[in-house]
């Protein structure tokens, strides 16, 4: 409740600063209520983007017309290098709990076209190795690019564990003889979504770079309505800035980086010009990052995973989404 109306309140703040700052603001009506009605289960085969609740990390279920895939897995509790810096608290057995209870067939049984790893952080792909070995998970094929500490800067790779969960998802793939494919930006579908895999080639850097800069994003359209899950995607090095144009207007926006500053710029924002974004974090991130979403799109439609208790996105057509939230059972850690 206090995350609620903390964000209700900047929201409220932040509007009313806008319209003062900018009059010709003054006739927009915005909404300061972030509570978004809760799921009632209803026709089978419908097309869902599930954000579950994981704190500060991604865990993404796209489903269309009984297919089911995943981008990203959720953060882990494992700690591979044992460093006190990296005791977080995991997600794994609540993200497999819900693929069994929402996604199975009627033998208990999970079928994933694919899953997707968006970079080699544990907060997006940490979870996986649960979910590939589970006996009752059944993954079509992987999509994940190669990891190269050389390029990665020396911080990461000495404090973080990039190359620990990237090991430790190649190799529950390949125990269960999951295809592991580098992606390229060629389109395909998932039951009514075309999905295109966008930032797959890394421009060449003469400097190290943070693993964000390599993540990966998924563009998903349906009949007129268009989706970006942005992964970890920043402009430190142009990235969002070179994308931008050809992702083009959105209906909605799943933030890189959780909302947090150098994701989420000006050049992306501008270009995309979202209806409606999703933030995989326990509250909004950086606030002048929200502030300045809602001061370009001139809108305030913004919600948190773990403020709405994991969001439900139902897809129509011709930009039609329907929002709902309370879909995670379990407590935020």
């Amino acid at each position: 409740m206090t995350d609620k109306l903390s964000l209700k309140g900047f929201i409220a703040m932040i509007t009313a600063f806008l319209c003062f700052a900018f009059p010709h603001l003054a006739a927009l009506k915005v909404s300061t209520v972030r509570s978004l009605p809760a799921y009632k289960a209803g026709e089978a085969n419908k097309d869902r983007i599930h954000f579950l609740k994981t704190g500060t990390s991604d865990a993404i279920i796209i489903e269309s017309d009984g297919h089911f895939a995943m981008v990203d897995g959720g953060e882990d509790t494992d700690n591979p290098r044992n460093f006190s810096g990296l005791e977080l608290p995991g997600y794994e057995q609540e993200v497999l709990g819900y693929l069994k209870k929402y996604c199975a067939d009627e033998r208990g049984k999970v079928h994933l076209d694919f899953v997707l790893g968006t970079h080699a952080h544990s907060d997006h792909i940490g979870g996986f190795d649960t979910i590939v070995s589970d006996p009752d998970v059944t993954v079509d094929r992987a999509y994940l690019k190669e990891y190269d500490s050389s390029k990665i800067e020396e911080y990461e790779t000495k404090e973080w564990d990039n190359q620990e969960v990237y090991d430790q998802m190649v190799n529950a793939l390949r125990e269960r003889n999951v295809p592991v494919i580098v992606p390229d930006s060629e389109p395909f579908t998932l039951g009514n979504f075309t999905v295109k895999i966008m930032n797959t080639v890394d421009p060449e850097n003469s400097e190290r770079v943070g693993e964000n800069d390599n993540s990966l994003g998924v563009l998903l359209e349906k009949n007129g309505t268009k989706i970006f899950l942005a992964g970890d995607i920043n402009n430190y090095t142009g990235d969002e800035t070179r994308l931008a144009p050809e992702i083009g207007k959105v209906n909605m926006l799943k933030l890189g980086h959780h909302g947090y500053a150098g994701s989420s710029t000006d050049d992306l924002i501008s270009a995309l010009l979202p209806d409606t974004c999703v933030i995989t974090n326990n509250k909004p991130g950086d606030m002048n990052v929200l502030a300045n979403i809602i001061k370009i799109t001139r809108n305030d439609k913004v919600y948190v995973t773990g403020i709405e208790n994991g969001v439900l996105a139902v897809v129509g057509d011709g930009g039609n989404i329907d929002y709902y939230g309370s879909i995670c059972g379990w407590e935020k850690k």
